[in-house]
């Protein structure tokens, strides 16, 4: 007996290692299909994918309707919404970007070559398209990521230029960039801003029209677009820029510009202003008539910007919804009343309103309302407007005669002016019952500190504008010239520059 008690003992020892083994791989095998299931995300609800689509109708986040009662997603769980574009906002912003595009190729080159004498109407049109494929080749190799990227945030440069991850595009496909909007392709979207970043320096061109060479004007335009417009439309526009008070909690300046007062309007009319000065005035200036070879032309190009200026100022919303619908209102009212304004101030000083008066007004509406567009009311918009006809016309008419500088086709006197006094009354009517939007970041902003903020923006606009065009203008005026011979520019720019004619009067 003892023998057998033994010997079982001895087989129980040997075996156990045996037992702890398959003890050990039982709950593995029990578990395998949990983990398993693990790795599947639960699928989204029918209320979560109802919620997707009200997301979508509403311009909403469509990741925030996935999130459970912690406020969290759980791990994998997506609907067909949270990652994909939304037809109807990304045919909008098509159509917006073309409509930009329309502003510069023809409406600005037939509103400025109209305005200037028929020996130079080529040069306005092949300087716009010059800087059409300038500005474009620039967007694409680095322009893009310098304002819209946000790689370089907590740096040094992150306070100039927004980084570098998109250079040449990369990573730019039609999934959309969420800190910018959640339903359009970014591809949509970066070629919408590139629109921006092209009709920019083209108002330039009206400044120093007749007078300016072609390879002076694209080389100042390159320099001018690193040192000015990428770093303002980073301050302003970038998910990380300082001065982009709707969207960066952190922004050092809380200030606002729906459509491009600041970045827009004033870098270029206020750089326009200094640069024609540097450059000096037209031969004859003074002396000779100089007025404007057809009113019929600059008349067309006034209706295209107009038309255009829609998609300017709609589609700045980014997306097809409510605040998109206030800025074609807001945009259609001040350029309307403008137009009528400087026509009947005409009236009153001149006994007759001109055609130049009435385009001149209705520009000058749209270039004040754009940094206000989907800010402010109906009412508020219409005040825009009545401002927007007056002071532009004093700053065209007796502020340009007074101190003698040659501002070809008044870029200072509309963009300039009509850009600051446009930032300025964008922080005097800026509503949040016109866009909830401004509740995000600035509800203790607006309506109390918002002007200041507004004259903080104005400042580094101006400064940055002035100092950058002078170290370019001279650097250049230095080193390859910034004019034609007299006898060119007595020729016209068409011929001496582009060797073609505007019009053939011989065949």
């Amino acid at each position: 007996m003892n023998s057998l008690l033994r010997t079982l003992t001895i087989l129980a020892l040997a075996a156990a290692p045996f037992w702890a083994t398959a003890a050990d791989s039982a709950p593995a095998t029990a578990a395998a299909p949990a983990a398993e299931a693990a790795k599947t995300p639960p699928a989204p609800t029918l209320e979560q994918r109802l919620a997707g689509i009200e997301a979508y109708l509403g311009n909403g986040d469509p990741s925030a309707v996935l999130k459970d009662a912690k406020g969290t997603i759980p791990t994998g769980l997506t609907t067909p919404a949270a990652s994909s574009t939304g037809p109807g906002h990304n045919g909008f912003m098509m159509i917006c970007a073309a409509l930009v595009l329309f502003m510069t190729l023809p409406g600005l080159f037939l509103f400025y070559g109209g305005l200037v004498r028929s020996k130079n109407v080529l040069s306005v049109v092949a300087q716009c398209f010059g800087l059409a494929g300038l500005v474009t080749i620039l967007w694409w190799a680095v322009g893009y990521s310098l304002v819209f990227g946000k790689s370089f945030d907590g740096t040094l440069l992150g306070h100039i230029f927004g980084g570098s991850e998109f250079f040449f595009m990369n990573g730019v496909t039609s999934a959309p960039n969420t800190d910018y909007a959640y339903w359009i392709s970014q591809n949509v979207f970066s070629m919408y801003q590139l629109m921006f970043a092209i009709i920019t320096p083209a108002l330039i061109v009206g400044a120093v029209a007749e007078r300016m060479k072609f390879s002076a004007l694209m080389a100042f335009m390159t320099a001018w677009m690193f040192l000015v417009y990428f770093p303002m439309a980073h301050a302003i526009w970038g998910i990380t820029g300082d001065m982009n008070g709707v969207w960066n909690a952190k922004a050092t300046i809380k200030a606002i510009d729906f459509a491009g007062g600041t970045v827009v309007h004033m870098t270029s009319g206020w750089s326009a202003l200094l640069l024609c000065i540097i450059l000096g005035p037209r031969i004859g200036f003074g002396k000779k008539s100089m007025s404007p070879h057809s009113m019929v032309l600059c008349a067309v190009g006034t209706g295209m910007l107009w038309v255009g200026w829609y998609g300017f100022n709609a589609g700045s919303a980014l997306a097809a919804d409510g605040v998109a619908a206030q800025a074609f209102t807001t945009t259609t009212l001040a350029a309307a009343v403008a137009a009528f304004t400087w026509g009947a101030l005409e009236w009153i000083l001149r006994k007759h309103a001109s055609v130049l008066g009435l385009c001149s007004g209705a520009v000058a509406g749209l270039v004040v309302i754009t940094p206000a567009t989907g800010f402010v009311s109906s009412t508020g918009a219409v005040i825009i407007g009545v401002l927007a006809g007056v002071i532009p016309f004093l700053a065209v008419v007796y502020l340009k005669s007074k101190l003698g500088y040659d501002d070809a086709l008044d870029t200072f006197g509309v963009h300039a002016v009509g850009g600051t006094l446009g930032a300025i009354m964008t922080g005097v009517l800026a509503t949040v019952d016109a866009n909830a939007n401004l509740a995000t970041n600035l509800k203790d902003v607006v309506g109390k500190t918002l002007l200041t903020e507004q004259f903080k923006a104005i400042g580094i606009t101006l400064v940055l504008s002035l100092v950058a065009t002078a170290i370019i203008a001279y650097a250049l005026k230095a080193t390859i010239g910034l004019r034609p011979t007299e006898e060119d520019e007595s020729r016209g720019l068409d011929i001496s520059d582009h060797g073609e004619e505007g019009y053939n009067h011989n065949s």
